[in-house]
């Protein structure tokens, strides 16, 4: 039941945002911008949506080096499927799915893997911030005349969360030097549980402090934070080639802060971002450039739809491939929810992942760590 609750309020969610998006959109005049549209340039845009998952995929393999050894085809199409189990579901589930799946894959603690999710987020903010101070320092002087008051508010906002980006990563480096002092406070601050439970808390908290382990090797950490800064252009430049296939010339910075906009946008809980992403774009581009709403609108369509069906199709064939259903990736988020999740991926690693869960009947069959014997064993649902 409250899961259907939850489906209610996002579809309700999801269709107060696109009438809002649409609210004072001409359709004819939208679908005759889309029509207009420069193919040279939404071809460029649709290579940077490509380029974009390369990068996430080496770069995830920099964060897990320390942890172990990862193929670059298991982070590629691991990371796939993850992006595309947020564009089909609600509740950014493929951030889970994603270690846990490497972690099945790769023989890796899913706790670390997990954390690693974490710390990539917090290179994201800091990237999309530095690039959003660029776009501060070199922007056209005549922009804050056009809504001031606005752009005051994206100001100060971007340095608050600045503020937390710097707080996050302090705090992550910090952690990162003794992870085993960590989990030993976690088990004596748990003296109110059992003493199982306790250890059990202290074994997991160390397992994922340990995620972080890329932060005491500054070489890996320097490329991590390169492929961050090169990942956010990337994706700046599929912004900017819409923008020109709509015949909008406005400077590549532009593009800087409507991704600032857009990563706002997408922190809405709905599939893909759905009218969050799309207001976002449309309002950042009328209200700081004065472009015409209808083409606004006509750009946010399309732009949508080129950074996430790429990755939906995509992540489906690897679905299939992997004998996984989006049913079953529902079944890992319930799991994680009753605290099965915890039992499945194994109490003091997380290298195990349940064939139930991740499996489905007469699926293909799947990698499943034997804790006792340490191998990887291909099993068949229910096997």
């Amino acid at each position: 039941m409250r899961g259907s609750r939850r489906t209610v309020l996002i579809v309700g969610l999801t269709a107060v945002l696109l009438w809002w998006f649409l609210r004072h959109a001409n359709l004819g005049t939208v679908a005759r911008e889309v029509q207009d549209a420069q193919p040279l340039a939404l071809l460029l845009s649709l290579s940077m949506t490509v380029a974009t998952y390369v990068i996430r995929a080496v770069r995830w393999q920099y964060l897990l080096s320390p942890i172990g050894h990862v193929r670059f085809r298991s982070a590629f199409r691991t990371t796939v499927i993850g992006f595309a189990t947020n564009a089909l579901l609600p509740g950014r589930l493929g951030e889970i799915v994603r270690p846990y799946l490497l972690a099945r894959r790769e023989r890796l603690s899913g706790t670390a893997a997990f954390a690693t999710i974490f710390l990539e987020r917090v290179l994201d903010v800091a990237a999309i911030l530095l690039l959003f101070g660029v776009f501060v320092v070199l922007f056209d002087p005549g922009l804050a005349a056009v809504d001031a008051e606005t752009f005051r508010a994206v100001r100060v906002g971007g340095i608050i969360a600045g503020a937390v980006s710097l707080v996050s990563l302090g705090a992550t480096f910090v952690l990162a030097a003794h992870p085993e002092r960590l989990g030993r406070a976690t088990s004596r601050l748990a003296h109110l549980l059992p003493a199982n439970v306790a250890r059990a808390a202290g074994r997991l908290v160390e397992a994922f402090v340990r995620g972080f382990a890329v932060m005491r090797e500054p070489g890996r950490l320097g490329v991590a934070v390169l492929l961050s800064v090169l990942l956010w252009v990337s994706i700046a430049a599929g912004v900017w080639f819409v923008m020109r296939a709509f015949h909008l010339t406005l400077p590549y910075t532009s593009s800087f802060l409507v991704l600032t906009f857009l990563a706002v946008g997408v922190l809405v809980p709905t599939p893909g971002g759905l009218g969050g992403f799309h207001e976002a774009f449309r309002f950042s581009v009328h209200t700081f450039y004065g472009v015409p709403n209808d083409r606004a609108v006509a750009a946010a369509v399309v732009l949508h739809a080129l950074t996430f069906v790429p990755v939906i199709v995509a992540g489906l064939v690897f679905m299939a491939q992997e004998g996984l259903t989006l049913g079953r990736l529902r079944e890992v988020e319930s799991a994680d929810n009753e605290g099965v999740a915890a039992k499945s991926v194994g109490a003091s690693d997380g290298r195990h992942v349940s064939a139930s869960v991740l499996g489905r009947p007469g699926s293909a069959p799947v990698a499943v760590l034997d804790p006792a014997r340490g191998q990887l064993e291909q099993r068949r649902h229910g096997a």
